[in-house]
């Protein structure tokens, strides 16, 4: 174990994070919206995060806390005050019909998430699985559906706010299991959430233990989603059974498998703390790999210099720079989002300052609903300025890596705002037949909306 000292995890929710020792810190006007945006969305932080990441001498615009904070400009102004009203008269049946209405407004399955993604079996839903990309399967094991502390600008918000028809998990892994066994081109499993390291090491090596079986031996990638080794580093260093998980994922490696940590790193400052650092140091000695991800936020990480540090120092601790996302079109959106040509200027200003050794990073990139579409520059050609873009990844694995262009718009933020240049009608994928899901030479695969 390392050198810490065990510190018990401490959450704080709506309520109970008026007894934190920083609320009163906070002014008059941003408690109010903590009390009047979390009956939306969701709220969650724990004392490492109050203590260790926030400067509480740069509040409202320190990064972390708007990061865990809500704001009142997070929701439309008019719903902000019927809500706040609502939330006065003390009316809960009518507030709670508002809190429906709104977060239905606020795009709760991005990208299709849950009405084109989801596969069957034998006919049948499998619960708690995603298959958008013929060789990746998402899990979302059911113990992982909530977080050390929940990020404002989080796209699957839905999964924590308590309203069924949102709320996507499995309880075992005994229906992918199965669905994997009939889908052999599957070589990447990834388990998300929430979180999966909120759960014990015993739990989760229970959602683990089926992909070592000899008739899964096509699963070469075992990828787990976490905002642990920035919210809670301690998950790795200092609890009870740290230890266990640390030798949890050396078997996984010792089995055979690439195991790789998805870490979600929003800003530089979680990694400044040498425990966050120890956590990373320790991940990579068993073997695991660790990739770092984040969408670029407006107020949180608008900045290439941030880029630059949080960067160079994943790369100098032996972490690997994987993605730098667009805010998706979901949630809390317009209080994070970017135009599109700012995104790119941060990304590209920021990966022209560092070596080569981060230059691993792709980005910008929207998980659209075709599917990840990276913006690749913003040339003038034939006279007209456009965004170059093509496919990371897609639904139609033909589509990868097919350049192709739209009209440039420097107020657009997402994918679905965009145009063909050119003159052209449709982009070039639009004009083919296309399943509403990933294909497997040529073969759609069974999916939810299909």
């Amino acid at each position: 174990m390392g050198n810490e000292t065990a510190v018990k995890y401490k959450p704080y929710n709506r309520s109970s994070i008026k007894r934190a020792p920083q609320w009163e810190r906070i002014p008059e006007e941003l408690r109010e919206a903590v009390d009047v945006v979390t009956h939306v969305l969701p709220f969650r932080t724990n004392q490492y995060v109050l203590d260790q990441l926030i400067d509480w001498d740069r509040i409202p615009d320190d990064p972390i806390f708007r990061l865990n904070f809500p704001h009142r400009t997070m929701l439309d102004p008019d719903d902000y005050t019927t809500l706040r009203d609502l939330v006065r008269s003390g009316d809960k049946k009518l507030l709670a019909k508002e809190i429906h209405q709104v977060r239905s407004r606020m795009n709760p399955h991005p990208a299709g998430q849950l009405t084109h993604n989801v596969p069957r079996l034998d006919g049948e839903v499998v619960p708690g699985i995603q298959h958008k990309y013929a060789q990746t399967v998402l899990f979302f094991p059911s113990a992982g559906q909530t977080c050390h502390a929940y990020c404002t600008f989080c796209f699957r918000w839905p999964q924590f706010v308590g309203e069924d028809d949102l709320h996507f998990a499995a309880r075992d892994a005994a229906g992918l299991a199965a669905y994997l066994k009939r889908h052999p081109e599957v070589t990447d499993v990834l388990i998300t959430g929430g979180d999966p390291m909120i759960m014990r090491t015993a739990t989760l090596e229970r959602y683990l233990e089926p992909l070592l079986s000899p008739e899964l031996a096509h699963i070469q990638n075992i990828r787990i989603g976490t905002k642990a080794l920035g919210y809670w580093p301690q998950r790795f260093v200092s609890d009870v059974d740290a230890d266990g998980l640390l030798r949890l994922f050396e078997r996984l490696v010792a089995a055979g498998k690439h195991l790789a940590l998805m870490g979600h790193y929003n800003h530089p400052a979680e990694l400044r703390p040498e425990i966050a650092q120890n956590a990373l140091r320790r991940v990579l000695a068993t073997g695991a790999v660790v990739r770092m991800q984040s969408p670029v936020l407006r107020h949180i990480n608008d900045d290439p210099a941030a880029w630059n540090e949080l960067w160079t120092r994943g790369v100098r601790l032996g972490a690997v720079p994987y993605y730098m996302f667009v805010e998706r079109d979901t949630g809390a959106r317009s209080y994070f989002e970017l135009p599109l040509a700012e995104a790119y200027d941060i990304f590209r200003t920021a990966y022209e300052s560092v070596s080569g050794l981060s230059r691993t990073v792709r980005g910008p990139s929207m998980s659209a609903f075709p599917g990840k579409v990276l913006i690749d520059g913003v040339p003038t050609i034939r006279g007209e300025k456009v965004f170059a873009l093509q496919f990371l990844q897609a639904r139609r694995g033909d589509v990868v890596r097919r350049p192709f262009y739209a009209k440039f718009d420097p107020a657009a933020t997402w994918f679905d705002q965009l145009v063909p240049a050119f003159g052209e009608r449709t982009f070039f994928f639009e004009e083919e037949p296309v399943a509403d899901g990933p294909s497997v030479l040529g073969r759609p695969l069974d999916l939810v909306g299909a």
